[in-house]
């Protein structure tokens, strides 16, 4: 599992916020140090953003689309066809990465 960077003290509350929520997030357990320095610079972004005194719609989409990269909302979770299951949520018990890679299986045409 790569190393998890830190957020910067200076994002805005909101960045930091979404950032530290990645960490408890089930689609982080996936992630890659790419993943997370993408996540890193998505947050300086929304950080900017929110920051500045005039909102930029530009930036917010591209913030947005970041977001969807990292699967961080359910919509871009549905539509790779990703579903995460909290402990206690299933009848069976299974490790989520069997699950998931279940999931990709039958996707992907597989048994």
């Amino acid at each position: 599992m790569p190393s998890i960077p830190a957020g910067d003290p200076e994002w805005h509350p909101i960045a930091a916020d979404w950032f530290e929520s990645l960490i408890d997030s089930g689609q982080s357990h996936y992630y890659e140090a790419s993943d997370w320095a993408t996540a890193v610079y998505v947050a300086e972004a929304m950080s900017r953003n929110l920051k500045q005194g005039k909102f930029s719609a530009q930036l917010f989409q591209s913030v947005m689309s970041g977001m969807t990269e990292l699967l961080t909302t359910e919509g871009a979770r549905r539509r790779a066809r990703v579903e995460l299951e909290r402990a206690g949520e299933t009848e069976q018990s299974v490790d989520p990465a069997v699950a998931l890679m279940d999931d990709y299986r039958k996707a992907a045409g597989g048994q």
